[in-house]
């Protein structure tokens, strides 16, 4: 152990010795961004640029931070489970290396509820231009030059545009923006501008007022179920931490000598590092289903 421990202190010394006046933080950060811009995946840093254009994504202190809190109640944890500072150490470094599975999973959901919000604008303004124009068409060139659309929905509607005039028809632009972004509101809306096309309605007021009455209710069931989300997230997390400090419980139950003993037998090591696992695994199940699919409704 003394020797892992120096060899983590030999480490730092010659990262230091070999930054001169640069802070040895800096340099770390610094060679971790290098190591995620050439493995990350395009969409992923997409995603992640987009969250920092928002002013959502953590700052470099804020992550430090995690890695400070993780390691720290990991390594707590695992050294009252074994009293070894090497199992301590063993689960505090797998705790930091989940941290940037955290950052994708939350990235995602920031990226998610945005696009939502984009395409709720799109549709509710799509129907107010149609109102004007009649036209399907020249509603999307409204709504494109009206300044309210961002990347990437603007760009996918000025495709819709495009194959509308390349076509002489709506039907693949729709399907193209449909398979893109397959909202409830958006498949519904359009397939409401199909049957006005084709059919000709002679009145097509009611049908949109009604269809923009539902968006705004569906929309406000999406932003209700967003904030019954958090606060379920907010007591899952407290419950799955919780779980961990059982042994805490089993140790005052035994007593910490008996308990000591205990954990000498191999199969009584095994059985806690199932309960760390099958913990862990519980709480990063509820942190996807937390942060998957928000808004796709």
């Amino acid at each position: 152990m003394e020797l892992i421990i120096l060899l983590l202190i030999t480490i730092f010394v010659i990262s230091y010795r070999k930054n001169t006046g640069e802070n040895v933080y800096k340099f770390f950060a610094t060679q971790v961004a290098n190591a995620y811009n050439k493995y990350a995946p395009y969409s992923f840093k997409m995603v992640r640029e987009k969250t920092k254009e928002l002013g959502q994504e953590y700052t470099a202190k804020q992550y430090a931070g995690q890695v400070v809190i993780f390691a720290a109640f990991a390594g707590g944890i695992s050294y009252m489970y074994f009293y070894s500072i090497l199992w301590a150490i063993f689960y505090a470094v797998v705790a930091i290396l989940f941290i940037p599975y955290l950052a994708y999973l939350r990235c995602k959901r920031i990226y998610s509820e945005y696009v939502f919000e984009q395409i709720q604008v799109y549709t509710t303004n799509v129907i107010m231009e149609f109102n004007t124009t009649q036209s399907f068409v020249k509603s999307l060139e409204g709504v494109r030059d009206s300044g309210i659309l961002e990347d990437p929905v603007l760009s996918d509607v000025k495709v819709m545009i495009e194959m509308s005039y390349q076509n002489g028809s709506i039907d693949d632009s729709i399907n193209y923006f449909n398979q893109k972004y397959p909202f409830y509101m958006v498949k519904n809306m359009h397939q409401l501008f199909l049957q006005i096309t084709k059919e000709g309605a002679r009145d097509s007021g009611e049908a949109l007022e009604n269809m923009s009455m539902d968006i705004d209710a569906l929309v406000e069931g999406v932003y209700r179920d967003q904030m019954d989300r958090k606060d379920f997230h907010r007591r899952f997390i407290t419950f799955g931490l919780v779980l961990f400090l059982l042994v805490m419980v089993m140790q005052f139950l035994l007593g910490t000598e008996h308990y000591i003993s205990l954990i000498e037998i191999f199969y009584v090591k095994i059985i806690l590092h199932a309960i760390i696992i099958i913990n862990s695994a519980f709480l990063l199940n509820g942190e996807k289903y937390y942060n998957d699919d928000v808004g796709v409704e």
